[in-house]
C-alpha cells in the first residue's frame, strides 16, 4: 500500500468524507495516519466534530486497534514562512514580511509556488522519520482538490518550471515530484453512480496517465441499496396490474375491488417500480463505464441516517472489508 494516499473528485461526490474514512482505515490495527487537508474549508473538522484545525499535526482520532488519525490544515501563508525559514533563516523578518503581505501576494501571484507548499509538506511528513530512523506515520492521506484540478495541481514540477530553472523552489519541485511518481504514491478518483462524476473520473484518470501520475482505486461513493435485480424487474414490467391488486389484497393491504384500498396503491407501486428500473439501467451503465477504466473499484453505501462520526467509523470498516487497508 503506497504512503502517499491522495483522494479527488468531483465536488459533490464525497472526497473529504472519503479520505476521512481512509484514514481511519488505515490507522486501524496501530498504525499511524497523518489526514492532511489543503483548501481551507475545514472539511476534517466537521466530519470528526471537533473543533477548527490550526497549522499543527493535531490528534483527532483514535481507530479500532488502538491506531491513531492526525490531521493538519495546511496554509500556504504558513507553510510558505516555513519554507523562508528552512532554507533562508529569514525568522522575524519572515513574520514582517506576512505582516505587510508579501507572503500572501507570493503564493497568489505565483500559484505554481503555492501548490509546491501545499503537495510539499504532504511529502515532507511522508518522508519524515524519528530519532530511531522509523517513519513518523506509516500513511498520510491528502484531501486533494477536485479532479478537474487534480493534474495540474501535483504536477507542480511544470507549474514552477517557468518561474524557476535552478534555486531551492526548483530543487523543492523536483523532490516532490519524486514521491508523487513513485510508488509511494496513489492518486484516488471519489466518483457517484451518475453520467457526469463518471465522465470527469475517466478524464481525470487520463490526464493522470498522461502526466504519469499514478493511478490507485476509483471509490464509487452514497451506492443506494439494489431493491431488485434484473429478473426482479423484467416481471415487475411483465405483471399485469389487476395481479398487484390482488397480490396487495393477499398482503392484507385492503380488497381488490375497484376503487379499494389495494387498487388505488397499485400505481403509485407501479411508478416507483418504473422510476427505480431507469435507476438501476443508469447505474448499470455506469458501473461498466467504470469497469473500462482498468482501476480497482470499491463501492461505499449511502448512509441514510446522514453523515456523523459513527457513520464515518461505518466507512471506514467497509473500505477495510474490501481489502483497502
Amino acid at each position: 500500500m503506497s504512503r502517499l494516499q491522495v483522494v479527488s473528485g468531483k465536488g459533490g461526490t464525497g472526497k473529504t468524507t472519503v479520505a476521512a474514512a481512509l484514514a481511519l482505515a488505515l490507522a486501524t490495527e496501530g498504525k499511524r495516519t497523518l489526514l492532511v487537508e489543503v483548501e481551507g474549508r475545514q472539511g476534517i473538522a466537521q466530519l470528526f466534530e471537533t473543533e477548527a484545525l490550526p497549522y499543527e499535526e493535531r490528534k483527532i482520532a483514535v481507530a479500532p486497534g488502538g491506531g491513531e488519525v492526525y490531521a493538519l490544515a495546511i496554509d500556504p501563508e504558513l507553510a510558505l514562512l516555513d519554507y523562508l525559514q528552512m532554507f533562508y533563516k529569514l525568522g522575524s523578518a519572515g513574520r514582517a514580511l506576512r505582516k505587510l503581505g508579501a507572503i500572501d501576494f507570493a503564493t497568489t501571484i505565483a500559484p505554481g509556488v503555492r501548490d509546491v507548499l501545499l503537495t510539499g509538506k504532504a511529502c515532507e511528513a511522508v518522508r519524515r522519520k524519528d530519532k530511531n530512523g522509523r517513519f513518523v506515520y506509516d500513511y498520510v492521506v491528502m484531501d486533494a482538490p477536485p479532479t478537474g484540478r487534480i493534474t495540474r495541481f501535483l504536477n507542480v514540477n511544470d507549474e514552477v518550471a517557468g518561474l524557476a530553472k535552478i534555486g531551492p523552489i526548483h530543487n523543492q519541485a523536483q523532490a516532490v515530484m519524486r514521491v508523487l511518481k513513485s510508488s509511494e504514491t496513489a492518486v484516488h478518483l471519489v466518483t457517484l453512480l451518475e453520467e457526469m462524476p463518471v465522465q470527469e473520473t475517466a478524464d481525470g484518470i487520463a490526464e493522470l496517465r498522461s502526466a504519469r501520475l499514478p493511478v490507485g482505486r476509483v471509490i464509487v461513493n452514497m451506492v443506494r441499496p439494489q431493491v431488485l435485480d434484473a429478473a426482479g424487474l423484467e416481471l415487475v414490467a411483465a405483471v399485469p396490474r389487476s395481479s398487484v391488486a390482488r397480490a396487495l389484497s393477499s398482503a392484507g393491504l385492503g380488497g381488490a375491488r375497484r376503487g379499494g384500498h389495494a387498487e388505488r396503491l397499485v400505481d403509485p407501486l407501479l411508478a416507483q417500480a418504473e422510476e427505480y428500473a431507469e435507476r438501476y439501467a443508469l447505474e448499470t451503465e455506469q458501473r461498466a463505464a467504470l469497469a473500462d477504466l482498468d482501476a480497482p473499484l470499491h463501492e461505499l453505501p449511502l448512509l441514510t441516517e446522514g453523515m456523523d462520526l459513527a457513520g464515518l467509523y461505518e466507512l471506514a470498516r467497509e473500505l477495510r472489508g474490501q481489502g483497502v487497508s
